[in-house]
């Protein structure tokens, strides 16, 4: 089983268009999905699930739509921290506070602040996330401690970049047939297992998800050797 699961949830405009629904219909559904999907692997003995669900290039979408993800986003890390609560998950964020708005930063605080004793497995939220700009940060943050250059190893980046606690992605599952990693978790992800699902993330099941968890378990995983 692997101990970090990563999302990238993919598909959800694409999944409503196929339905005959508003486009942002299909970003409520693939929420509501998440949960579900969430709720499975940590049943199934996943620790760390890591989901992409707004990237920094996202920006460039139609202001609709990036202030329905916003307002999206404000009710994950509010209304529904008490069935996060219920079922003992804790919640992180990963991402720049780069131009999110104070209602978001609130919520996200308060989410994280809340869920942070809870043990049962660890949801992270990759929001405003990008993973260029993750490393970028991690450099910032190394340069600005003043360290010497030879001092500088993978493990100083490591404990760096968002959420050091977070370990690497052992196994990563992007829907809707795209076969790519688009900025995704780029220092985490360096020997994680890649699968790839043609169906669009709503669509998705817990029984995909069995399969695909299953395929992983007859992988041999070398890490170079």
């Amino acid at each position: 089983m692997p101990r970090h699961l990563g999302l990238i949830l993919d598909g959800n405009r694409r999944w409503a268009k196929s339905a005959g629904l508003p486009k942002l219909q299909g970003h409520k559904k693939g929420y509501e999905n998440l949960k579900v999907i969430a709720d499975a692997a940590l049943d199934q003995g996943v620790e760390y699930l890591s989901a992409y669900i707004f990237s920094t290039e996202n920006w460039n979408r139609a202001e609709k739509e990036v202030g329905y993800l916003m307002k999206l986003v404000v009710e994950v890390f509010t209304k529904d921290i008490e069935s996060f609560m219920e079922k003992n998950v804790k919640i992180v964020f990963l991402g720049s506070r780069e131009r999110l708005s104070k209602a978001v930063l609130n919520a996200i605080s308060r989410a994280e602040e809340q869920t942070k004793d809870n043990n049962r497995g660890t949801l992270a939220l990759c929001f405003n996330y990008g993973g260029h700009l993750e490393i970028v940060d991690a450099v910032k943050r190394i340069v600005a401690s003043g360290v010497d250059e030879d001092e500088v190893d993978e493990k100083l980046i490591e404990q760096n970049i968002y959420r050091p606690e977070v370990p690497p992605v052992d196994f990563m599952i992007r829907t809707s047939g795209e076969q790519r990693l688009s900025n995704f978790m780029l220092w985490r992800i360096a020997y994680a297992e890649l699968h790839f699902v043609d169906k669009h993330w709503p669509a998705f099941t817990v029984e995909d998800l069995e399969q695909a968890l299953e395929e992983y378990s007859a992988r041999q995983r070398r890490f170079g050797k």
